[in-house]
């Protein structure tokens, strides 16, 4: 009897103690700056996707590389600070942000009002679109063309996020309104190629590059809705560290002022632009 009164006892308590341990978790990240923490060990981590490309991806020989592998390695060169960059379940990022176990979201990460609630941003680095990729032999130009086809988009991705949100645009025409989930933007297109889905929806950044870099590159169709709203990308961090989110603002600002953004954005856009967006609170 004291036994069963123990588990029943064990059982109330533990959901409560759950409960208390997410909220503490989630007041640290709100309240907590952690840049003295990062001065000290002398390193910042930085969760990526390393399949998405231009921004963090990975070469054949294992190497990771990327406009915003660039850009945060020069960001943080100012302050003599390395970048530890870690792969993580793009799905799971702000957990992932949360917990701790990294300090930034820096890749290709859009600026929403859904993560504004659980995240802080810096300011604006880049803008993107959300792009409809088709075959062409498939006739696919606009979105109606897609009423009773398969989509494909990435978990946890800004196109999964705009599907739900403009359903009308895409998401009530096609199959089943409701698109096919991939870990990642490779991933769906070799269903792409073997015809098992019609349309991938995804940034236009990784659209231009990877079909660029395809031998078949002519095979593929882009296309865009002017309905589609404008996408900004921004480095992502827990709302606690003020001190964090400065310090890559000021850094960025640094890149455009002495000309190395210039020349990292010709480097993997071919566009010399100093294009730096306006700071997001």
């Amino acid at each position: 009897m004291k036994k069963f009164k123990y588990w029943l006892l064990l059982l109330l308590i533990l959901p409560v103690m759950l409960l208390s341990g997410c909220e503490n978790v989630t007041q640290r990240a709100n309240t907590q700056d952690t840049w003295k923490q990062i001065q000290r060990r002398g390193k910042v981590v930085i969760g990526l996707d390393d399949s998405f490309v231009p921004m963090g991806f990975r070469q054949k020989n294992g190497k990771l590389v990327g406009y915003d592998i660039d850009l945060a390695k020069a960001v943080f060169k100012q302050y003599g600070i390395k970048v530890d960059f870690q792969t993580i379940d793009w799905s799971m990022k702000e957990t992932e942000l949360k917990n701790g176990t990294i300090d930034l979201l820096w890749n290709g990460y859009s600026v929403t009002p859904q993560r504004a609630k659980k995240v802080a941003f810096s300011r604006v680095y880049l803008l993107n679109k959300q792009v409809l990729v088709t075959k062409k032999k498939d006739h696919i130009n606009n979105f109606s063309d897609m009423k009773g086809k398969s989509l494909g988009v990435q978990n946890g991705s800004t196109g999964a996020a705009v599907l739900d949100e403009y359903p009308k645009l895409l998401k009530d025409r096609i199959k089943n309104h409701k698109a096919v989930l991939y870990d990642t933007f490779p991933d769906a297109f070799i269903d792409l190629n073997a015809n098992r889905i019609q349309g991938i929806l995804m940034d236009e950044v990784y659209a231009d590059y990877y079909i660029k870099h395809q031998k078949d590159s002519l095979a593929y169709q882009v296309y865009t809705d002017s309905k589609m709203p404008q996408d900004y990308f921004a480095v992502g961090m827990r709302k606690g560290d003020k001190t964090l989110q400065k310090k890559v603002n000021e850094g960025l600002a640094k890149l455009q002022k002495n000309g190395e953004l210039r020349r990292i954005n010709k480097k993997w856009f071919g566009i010399s632009s100093n294009y730096l967006g306006p700071v997001k609170k």
